[in-house]
């Protein structure tokens, strides 16, 4: 086979077999092919697209480029879910506890935040002793013993997404829904679990800033996840503003524990509801309804809160984290961002929230920088709230910053305050099996 007639292919829209398909993969993992090539059939697919057949085989040709996790030693129906991303988003150290509260199993690789956007391995690292990188064995142990484990990607999983997405990021060809599709699901598939949900998320702090887009990744990768025969169900979310409360590591762990507490009730409590539900319902625990109910009483009862403690425990952490928040390293530094008018908060542009809290430290802007755990952003007012002038619109933390002015004032002009009122929307949007 030969590159170049590959790239004519894509350039003139004609379809790809499933051998060209994996031959391109193999050759460029191995170094056969350089990245100038495989930089020109990415622009190519930007620019014409791939079938659904063609996506499929990538999938699985990047799934198969490297180790596949065999979570056959779980004892019960696993479940994984996937959120493209967010600012403030913390569902998973919410979700995990709940669906494991219940008797659900949850495998959960996670990865680390670059940019404005927030990883999960990086906030659980705010808690002192807690161990992200396990061996096998102990991952499915923990798995066994309490019902949830969230560790580090590991291994030789994938490679082929690890030497596309570095590609993708500096020639311009991120934004294409079949590689975003294929980069997501080869890395899902290559982890295992049974049964796969995926937040798709939408809106100015999304990847994907329309539902038009948003429902077309979500669609594409439910078919590929049953195409693969993994059980698959798909959530279109809102990601207009930040999700809760709090943007930054610890900040967002203690928002986290909040929530499992049942003292925190907002539109991220409604999300983690609706995921766990999803996920429960995907490892047949009953209609969503019930497994709805099911994940409500699991907080109200303190379990979820219990687990999460549990899991903090197996990983190394201290389990008394999740009880009292002064456990955690405390910001050093504080500054408060008022209202310069009265009105209603019509607008909060998620991703500049998020790059003001980058300016905090609480985010890496190369992955050889620093987190500041204890840096970071809680907001007290969200979009559809009055304020009157001087009123408290968020409070931004550094432990390294000593000058908050300047992420101070970019966090302000991110929020946008009218004389009238708007209406709030759902912050689910749609779902997809």
């Amino acid at each position: 086979m030969n590159i170049i007639d590959i790239i004519v292919k894509t350039k003139r829209k004609e379809k790809l077999s499933r051998e060209e398909i994996t031959w391109m993969i193999d050759s460029y993992v191995e170094g056969i092919i350089p990245d100038y090539q495989i930089s020109a059939w990415l622009m190519a697919v930007c620019f014409n697209s791939l079938s659904e057949e063609e996506t499929f085989y990538l999938t699985e040709a990047m799934r198969d480029s490297g180790d596949k996790l065999d979570l056959s030693g779980v004892d019960g129906v696993t479940v994984d879910k996937h959120s493209t991303g967010g600012i403030g988003d913390k569902t998973s150290l919410i979700i995990a506890p709940v669906c494991a509260a219940c008797g659900l199993r949850v495998p959960k690789m996670s990865g680390r935040g670059l940019g404005f956007t927030g990883g999960t391995i990086d906030k659980l690292e705010s808690i002192e002793g807690f161990r992200v990188n396990v061996d096998f064995e102990d991952y499915i142990n923990i798995i066994n013993k309490n019902g949830a484990a969230i560790i580090a990607q590991s291994g030789h999983l994938v490679p082929a997404d690890k030497k596309l997405y570095a590609l993708r990021d500096v020639t311009g060809t991120v934004d294409s829904i079949p590689l975003i599709c294929s980069s997501i699901m080869s890395k899902k598939l290559a982890t295992g679990a049974d049964c796969i949900l995926l937040d798709v998320k939408t809106g100015s702090g999304a990847f994907m800033k329309t539902a038009e887009d948003a429902q077309k990744l979500a669609e594409l990768m439910v078919k590929v996840g049953k195409s693969c025969n993994k059980k698959c169900c798909a959530v279109i979310t809102d990601m207009n503003e930040p999700l809760g409360n709090a943007v930054g590591n610890s900040l967002e762990v203690i928002e986290a524990c909040e929530i499992l507490s049942g003292r925190q009730k907002d539109r991220l409590y409604d999300l983690c509801m609706i995921l766990s539900a999803n996920m429960l319902e995907l490892g047949g625990f009953g209609n969503y309804d019930s497994c709805l109910e099911m994940a409500k009483e699991k907080i109200e009862n303190g379990q979820a809160l219990e687990k999460l403690a549990d899991m903090i425990e197996a990983q190394g952490g201290n389990r008394n984290t999740v009880y009292d928040s002064s456990l955690f390293a405390q910001p050093q530094y504080s500054l408060e961002i008022k209202s310069d008018s009265d009105g209603f908060i019509s607008q909060i542009n998620s991703e500049e929230i998020g790059m003001s809290a980058l300016m905090t430290g609480a985010g890496r802007k190369s992955k050889e920088d620093t987190i500041d755990f204890t840096a970071g952003i809680v907001l007290n007012r969200h979009v559809g709230d009055a304020v009157k002038k001087g009123d408290v619109l968020m409070t931004l933390y550094s432990s390294t910053v000593t000058d908050l002015s300047f992420a101070g004032e970019r966090a302000l002009n991110a929020v946008c305050i009218q004389s009238e009122k708007v209406t709030v929307g759902n912050v689910l949007i749609n779902t997809i099996k």
